[in-house]
């Protein structure tokens, strides 16, 4: 990476949280296909590596994925539309489940394949993000 591009890199946004449950049944709600609709956005998700999947982000529209990193139960990656990967991460921790969400890939000079600035869109990931992980956790621990 060069310098220009290290200096319009914007931070990952990251959302981390305790669940009260096993480490297996939040895998099971990050890593299905059913899971991940009943928090996040309907999907053709399969937990493979390499796999193509898409999500249905409504008005924007179907957003290609593909399956980057798989650790189960610990960790799952995939890349989102051309620019961004996000990351679920998962730790037994005495309580529960530490769930770590990672959403990287943003830079200030890009627009995103709907042709928004990364830095608009990330703001509003960040804040859509508290949100859906909270989702997650009613829905793990509901």
């Amino acid at each position: 990476m060069d310098q220009n591009q290290s200096q319009t890199k914007l931070p990952d946004v990251v959302q981390e949280v305790v669940i009260g449950a096993p480490v297996n049944k939040v895998w099971e709600a990050v890593s299905t296909s059913e899971g991940i609709a009943a928090w996040f956005m309907p999907n053709d998700f399969q937990a493979e590596l390499g796999n193509v999947f898409h999500v249905d982000a409504g008005p924007f529209g179907k957003s290609r994925c593909e399956v980057v990193e798989l650790d189960p139960p610990k960790r799952l990656a995939f890349k989102w539309d051309k620019d961004w990967t996000v990351t679920f991460q998962l730790e037994e921790v005495e309580g529960g489940t530490k769930f770590t969400l990672t959403h990287g890939g943003w830079d200030e000079d890009t627009a995103t394949a709907f042709g928004e600035k990364h830095a608009i869109v990330r703001e509003r990931m960040a804040g859509g993000w508290v949100g859906i992980v909270k989702k997650l956790v009613e829905y793990v621990q509901g």
